[in-house]
């Protein structure tokens, strides 16, 4: 699709090498987003229960109180400071690098989308989204959460 919408009116010869890169830079660009997801889902793993292998860990995170019921007081309040903690720390975050942050990774939109949303370029949604990632990683190190 991004072949056709972008260089539909380029040399038919262009294509294969067009489309090669096209094909990349979207691999990248999974690769990226997955290495980010991972980098920020392994320190919220506590919050998602065992049977959910697939679900967001902030889904899980409503006051559920059957769930809450087999916790320990103690689980349950390393869970609250954790997610706090996490609050806190994105809260801090410059207004842009927030927002790019939350739509890339928590809404799950992709680069075009949240460049859209956003009402800027790709390459400045990818600089304020490495930067707020940089910055949350920093700031859960320095308080001793490390993934």
């Amino acid at each position: 699709m991004k072949l056709s919408a972008r260089y539909g009116d380029r040399p038919v010869a262009e294509f294969p090498m067009l489309f090669q890169r096209i094909l990349q830079n979207v691999i990248l660009d999974v690769h990226r987003r997955q290495k980010v997801r991972r980098l920020w889902l392994s320190p919220l793993s506590v919050f998602a229960g065992e049977a959910e292998d697939e679900a967001d860990p902030l889904d899980t995170l409503a006051d559920n109180r059957e769930a809450a019921e087999g916790e320990t007081p103690h689980g349950c309040f390393e869970r609250k400071h954790l997610l706090g903690l996490l609050e806190r720390e994105i809260s801090r975050l410059p207004a842009r690098q927030r927002e790019a942050f939350l739509m890339r990774y928590w809404e799950e939109m992709d680069i075009a989308e949240t460049a859209e949303a956003m009402g800027c370029s790709e390459g400045s949604v990818k600089t304020h989204c490495s930067r707020a990632t940089h910055t949350l990683a920093a700031a859960l190190k320095a308080r001793g959460i490390v993934p």
